[in-house]
């Protein structure tokens, strides 16, 4: 039971974490043209 007040913390943080990597990528473009990327898998250049 004792790991639990361990174990809660961390799994905040972490997903805390996710949360802002993820706003990091909206604001920095990651996510802006992503059909772009596919279609020059796609393409023989």
């Amino acid at each position: 039971m004792e790991v639990l007040y361990l174990l809660i913390p961390l799994s905040v943080l972490l997903v805390l974490g996710i949360i802002g990597l993820f706003w990091w990528s909206l604001q920095s473009g990651q996510f802006d043209n992503i059909e772009r990327e596919g279609e020059r898998i796609l393409r023989s250049d």
